[in-house]
């Protein structure tokens, strides 16, 4: 039997390093093509802006974002989005069965798009005045729920004045400029000066 020539031995060595880098390879894309488990998977949670005092804003949070919202300290949810807005929005139903299994309060006061009806602003500020610690409040974006806390603010015996108002909404991110006319007009049912 006659053994194989140096050229030959040369040429097995190659063609078996590079099936070994190319079943390297394979294997590697096999791993990372993997679908992801429930346990791969990150929750997304919205960012949460600081209105004032205890009060935050958020868009529409979903059922698995709770337990990282209590890890926040927020310990009351109010929700502002009226259900069925969209096809994939969790019910406020589904959201109070778990805000209220985690040990938070929630609330319900669905807000319709365009103008604020003056019983929701009643509503937020019975329930604001209610809640006791850190409260969400969330919508689709965050915006119903600032737009109404500014009406409710600028009902507050006390609270601030417009210009502050304004501003509480815009350093969070979201804008009510449009509602000046009806802060002012609030501010001056008051019947008392207003705090700067």
């Amino acid at each position: 039997m006659k053994l194989p020539g140096n050229k030959a031995l040369f040429a097995i060595s190659i063609l078996a390093g590079t099936l070994a880098i190319v079943g390297m390879a394979a294997y590697s894309r096999l791993e990372t093509a993997k679908p992801a488990t429930q346990a791969d998977e990150k929750i997304v949670v919205p960012a949460t802006h600081h209105l004032y005092g205890q009060i935050h804003v958020s868009e529409q949070i979903t059922p698995e974002n709770i337990a990282a919202l209590k890890q926040q300290g927020i310990q009351n949810i109010i929700a502002m989005r009226p259900d069925g807005e969209a096809p994939n929005q969790a019910s406020a139903a589904t959201i109070e069965r778990n805000a209220v299994a985690a040990g938070l309060k929630f609330t319900y006061i669905p807000i319709p798009h365009g103008d604020i009806p003056d019983a929701s602003i009643s509503a937020l500020q019975q329930a604001l005045d209610k809640n006791e610690g850190p409260v969400l409040l969330y919508c689709r974006s965050g915006s119903r729920a600032a737009r109404t806390w500014s009406l409710v603010e600028a009902s507050r015996a006390g609270g601030m004045d417009a210009a502050t108002i304004l501003s509480t909404v815009k350093s969070a991110g979201l804008k009510a400029d449009d509602l000046e006319a009806l802060i002012q007009k609030r501010i001056a049912a008051r019947g008392e000066g207003s705090k700067s």
